[in-house]
């Protein structure tokens, strides 16, 4: 016990250490999202609609096949014209992850049922083995 009081300064930077190294996954549980795998069985068994929102010249670089381009600035608008079975799954895509998350709290309170996974999925697929059949990347 005395060496925790004497060194507190080492106990501190150890602590904030540990949350920054769990911080992700304690707040990707939290924001409700999921993983590549888990997106195409829920486009497979439960038929969800995937939303990339990016912006159009970033989708035209390249998106998830059969992915429909709605921009977050539109979102309120063009998703319940793209998603008219609120009862769908609705996966949000975007290149590194914030406009997903802020898309996926924007369709929640339209009433859609929604997953902000897929966070940073393109970069992440672009770098391997698997993107590069171009099955699931289309440009």
């Amino acid at each position: 016990m005395n060496f925790l009081i004497e060194n507190w300064m080492l106990v501190a930077v150890a602590a904030g250490s540990a949350l920054a190294l769990f911080l992700p996954t304690i707040t990707k549980g939290a924001a409700g999202g999921v993983e590549p795998t888990e997106a195409v069985l829920l486009i497979n068994r439960e038929k969800a609609v995937l939303i990339d929102v990016c912006e159009p010249a970033e989708y035209a670089q390249g998106h998830a096949m059969g992915s429909k381009n709605i921009p977050l600035g539109q979102l309120e608008t063009q998703l319940p014209l793209m998603v008219k079975n609120k009862s769908l799954p609705v996966i949000l895509v975007c290149q590194v992850g914030g406009r997903a998350s802020r898309a996926a709290t924007q369709a929640k309170k339209i009433g859609l049922r929604a997953c902000a996974g897929l966070i940073g999925w393109l970069e992440s697929l672009a770098r391997s083995q698997f993107a590069r059949r171009k099955s699931l990347i289309e440009s």
